[in-house]
């Protein structure tokens, strides 16, 4: 059960009420992230998002607002994303009043103090540094600039180092100001709360403001590839990282479920297609998986797998082998059924916390569409068909189109291009 409230100023509250627990998460999410960006300001989301932090006129530094909520036990963070930024405090109900006070104190009233952000400048470029030194990661990374390569959504969420560094502070500033207004934002509340009381605290601490829409995004370009492409960052590893894989509909399209779908049986468990052959039969890989990553107007469908470097190119064959071999024959009705019940009840465990639900619905309300409850996306899941996904996967794998990026001890992509060719 939840409740969908707009405000005057164009905010919406997404209420998730459980009395049965005795905790309360309070959230604020704005859309905006780096596909607002360009190349000069690539970045500044997430600098903004760590400045949120950095102190307040009532509260004037980080330890003073660290304090207080760690005073009451309080689990607390922020995340910036390519298409959304959030903020949210999760403590014991009877704390809902401090965490409304504190977001909205951080998110209305931090100083933007110049020492502060020339110190979180270098903490910036670490957190950078940890996930380029990390290639589980960082493959991911440069598979989206790959695959959106002159889109917005091609950009890194934490930016380049040389932005970072140099961007100034009246540049953070007004975007902050341009981005953090009310009618861009999602307030939830998820746990248990009285919601006069908790209506009474937002007009306290987040009050209606001029009514502005929320943010549009920049559509990514229609792209027309005719022959695969490569993206390979030579490091001497023993352990290589591979992502190989397509530009698919938004996730927004009637048909993102049945993408999803698809995922799971190829490679969503420990029982699916890719995992039994690539891994458990052939020995060629420690872990391989299938992802469906959706964003707004595209997403992506890839195999990420981790290989050791000389056994690189047999597993690209293979993966690619299994991938025709679903485009050709297809899945069969109890694949299908399986993968909608590890979808289901995967759903079911993760929907069962109040701030998880409360991040389900929310998710779906920054897309601008309507939405979904947990047993109307159970119901959803219900009507995909095996010619649906059979349908899906002649569409989506087509080789022309493909996209690899590779971490490891290769200097030439001759091979890999052979391969999919």
């Amino acid at each position: 059960m939840f409740k969908r409230i707009t405000r005057a100023d164009g905010s919406v509250l997404l209420l998730v009420p459980k009395k049965e627990t005795q905790a309360i998460t309070f959230e604020v999410i704005y859309k905006v992230g780096s596909r607002q960006e360009n190349l000069r300001n690539n970045g500044v989301s997430h600098f903004v998002e760590h400045l949120m932090f950095k102190g307040t006129q009532k509260r004037p530094n980080t330890i003073d607002i660290s304090k207080e909520l760690d005073g009451i036990g309080a689990e607390y963070n922020a995340f910036t994303s390519k298409e959304h930024t959030g903020y949210y405090i999760t403590a014991d109900a009877s704390h809902l009043p401090l965490a409304m006070d504190m977001l909205s104190d951080m998110l209305y009233n931090s100083k933007f103090d110049a020492q502060e952000m020339d110190r979180e400048r270098g903490v910036i470029v670490e957190e950078i540094n940890m996930y380029e030194d990390n290639p589980s990661f960082y493959v991911e990374e440069i598979f989206e600039e790959l695959l959106f390569q002159g889109s917005t959504l091609g950009k890194p969420i934490a930016g380049p180092r040389e932005v970072i560094k140099n961007i100034g502070r009246q540049s953070l500033y007004q975007y902050y100001k341009k981005n953090y207004y009310n009618g861009n934002a999602v307030i939830g509340v998820a746990g248990n709360f009285s919601e006069a009381k908790m209506q009474t605290l937002l007009k306290k601490y987040f009050p209606v403001a001029n009514r502005q829409a929320r943010n549009k995004i920049k559509k990514v370009a229609r792209f027309v590839q005719s022959q695969p492409r490569i993206k390979l960052i030579n490091r001497n590893l023993e352990q290589v990282q591979l992502i190989v894989g397509f530009r698919t509909m938004p996730s927004t399209d009637k048909r993102f479920m049945a993408l999803q779908i698809l995922g799971n049986i190829l490679g969503g468990t420990m029982s699916s297609r890719l995992f039994l052959q690539i891994r458990e039969r052939m020995g060629l890989c420690y872990f391989i998986k299938a992802e469906v990553s959706g964003y707004e107007d595209a997403s992506s469908f890839a195999v990420h797998s981790g290989l050791n470097k000389d056994k690189i190119y047999e597993a690209l064959s293979a993966i690619k082998e299994e991938l025709d071999r679903v485009k050709r024959d297809g899945i069969s009705q109890d694949e299908l059924q399986k993968a909608k019940d590890n979808i289901r009840g995967r759903l079911i465990l993760r929907l069962e916390s109040p701030t998880s639900y409360l991040n389900f619905l929310a998710a779906q309300e920054l897309l601008n569409k309507k939405i979904k409850d947990r047993q109307m996306t159970l119901a959803e899941l219900d009507k995909i068909t095996v010619s649906q996904i059979n349908l899906l996967a002649k569409e989506v794998i087509d080789w022309p189109k493909s996209n690899i990026a590779i971490i490891g001890p290769f200097e030439s992509t001759n091979k890999f291009l052979k391969i999919l060719k």
